[in-house]
């Protein structure tokens, strides 16, 4: 079931082993978060558009980031959204569950897409409709055992976890067959970030890119 060859931006996100998925409460919260990660060696965020002024955010994340840096979108919903966000300079689109037409809409543009199921069937329509890699959410609910029965089934399908995935979880998602995980705002340290504490914030989003590359 594996396309070939991969989509060239979603097989740049399985080069980074963990996407930092952040739903913060405000647009300068966010970014400062976001400089953090960089400095602890990501090349990757998805900034979830209930975060206030996303799109804004993610039209300055690409105007100043390196052009190796991948700027996401996340909880993207519709394809007029979606199409705000590909303005906006998002190098790929994420959603929660199945959105008919972003698949295509990505693809024309040269933007990766990564649409979510939970359901073996939900999971299948994903990918049907042109999902590069499915998101499976919110895996906390089953668990990696709940992933893993979807490897087994779909073995050739690139499968990123995300909702639940932790600093002590994480290796259980891979070994169950993730390709990527996603992880939320664990991956902030949240009163140190908003007691301004920059280097407790790198040193404690360091200790999730240390887990992979140990």
């Amino acid at each position: 079931m594996q396309r070939e060859p991969m989509h060239p931006v979603a097989a740049r996100l399985l080069t980074t082993s963990v996407i930092p998925v952040l739903r913060l409460k405000s647009a300068a919260l966010a970014a400062q978060a976001i400089d953090c990660l960089v400095a602890a060696g990501f090349g990757t965020v998805e900034l979830t558009l209930t975060t206030p002024d996303a799109i804004a955010l993610i039209r300055d994340l690409r105007s100043r980031m390196a052009s190796g840096f991948l700027v996401g979108a996340g909880t993207v919903l519709d394809v007029e959204t979606a199409r705000a966000c590909i303005d906006a300079g998002a190098d790929y689109l994420v959603s929660p569950c199945l959105v008919p037409g972003m698949g295509v809409l990505a693809h024309e543009h040269g933007r990766a897409c990564l649409m979510g199921g939970f359901t073996p069937g939900e999971v299948l329509a994903a990918w049907r409709q042109g999902s590069d890699i499915v998101k499976v959410f919110p895996a906390g609910t089953g668990g990696p055992a709940h992933l893993a029965a979807l490897h087994a089934v779909f073995p050739d399908m690139p499968l990123c976890p995300t909702g639940g995935v932790s600093l002590d979880n994480m290796e259980a998602y891979r070994r169950a067959g993730a390709v990527v995980v996603g992880v939320g705002n664990n991956i902030v340290d949240l009163p140190a970030l908003e007691a301004g504490n920059r280097a407790a914030v790198i040193e404690h989003a360091g200790r999730y890119l240390g887990k992979v590359q140990a």
